[in-house]
């Protein structure tokens, strides 16, 4: 099967979330939250005998890919179809509580150039953006339906692009015409909404308001913060809880949950003396993030804004 992923900070996971050691017994049990084409998975299954993983993908069509992939590791490889939300808020009675919790937050490269789905603005396709096919309404549906200001909020507050309120102007006057319904289309009015100088910098113009389609329609950043809550719930005390993320909104989520785990105490910023007693939940195996190599970029250039967090339950 041809591999079209590669999985980002491989060896730094490996690493920081190695089964090796006190408390980690002879069978340890990890949650991939974010299988993918199962590159992580088979990174941990090949390097820790005592590994069994679940992985988690909302896309039945890249989960078949990491089925194949994965078939050769047998029943230490299992899987769940559905949003890493609704698994750890529905954690399954029938699973041991996970040694090991891995999210790796970012969009597969088979999204982008195999899915059909319109997530690149490189290629001609239905526009679409959708994870899951089968659930919520697709970014035709978004940009063809939503106020101007709706629309330029969506772009500004999940994209951070400057020119927002010009690029909805300019998809509403299109609408006016003629549906969007492709995704080269829609990165074409973008292109000439923007300013003329900002059409040649380092990234694509539609680059962020496409980033931002794509979080609002799959609800990537309403999904995070109760799905750390409840992961972090159900991990095993000692186990450790590694996220990767690739732009500063999610990974803001992340630091700030992270700090407030590793925190002594819980009182309010503004009491002069503490009274709560409170002891942290997690000690940080990271104090700051890890981010991917020179040769890592080089090589691969979806990685160049990868930041790996780790903690530990206490």
């Amino acid at each position: 099967m041809e591999i079209i992923h590669t999985p980002v900070l491989l060896q730094e996971t490996l690493k920081y979330l190695s089964p090796v050691g006190e408390p980690f017994e002879k069978n340890c049990f990890m949650v991939d939250s974010t299988l993918g084409e199962g590159g992580h998975s088979e990174a941990f299954l090949s390097s820790f005998e005592n590994l069994r993983i679940i992985g988690l993908d909302a896309d039945c069509k890249i989960q078949a890919r990491a089925k194949e992939r994965l078939a050769p590791f047998g029943n230490r490889m299992n899987f769940y179809s559905g949003w890493f939300n609704d698994f750890y808020a529905n954690y399954p009675e029938n699973l041991p509580k996970p040694d090991l919790i891995l999210f790796d937050l970012g969009i597969s490269v088979f999204h982008y150039e195999r899915s059909g789905r319109g997530f690149s603005f490189r290629y001609d396709e239905p526009l679409d953006m959708r994870l899951n096919p089968n659930a919520g309404e697709s970014v035709e549906t978004l940009v063809n339906t939503k106020r101007e200001e709706e629309l330029a909020n969506i772009i500004f507050n999940y994209g951070e692009e400057r020119y927002s309120r010009r690029i909805a102007r300019a998809i509403v006057e299109h609408r006016k015409m003629s549906k969007i319904a492709s995704s080269k289309v829609l990165a074409d009015i973008i292109y000439g909404a923007v300013p003329a100088q900002y059409r040649h910098g380092n990234i694509h113009p539609a680059t962020k308001s496409f980033q931002a389609f794509r979080i609002a329609v799959n609800g990537e950043l309403d999904r995070l913060p109760l799905a750390l809550e409840n992961a972090f719930k159900n991990l095993k005390p000692g186990g450790k809880l590694g996220v990767i993320t690739f732009h500063s909104l999610e990974d803001r989520i992340v630091k700030n949950m992270f700090k407030d785990w590793a925190k002594k105490c819980t009182c309010p910023p503004e009491q002069p003396i503490c009274n709560c007693g409170g002891k942290p939940k997690a000690e940080l195996i990271l104090r700051k993030p890890v981010g991917p190599s020179d040769s890592e970029v080089a090589e691969n250039s979806p990685s160049r804004s990868a930041k790996l967090r780790v903690l530990r339950k206490l």
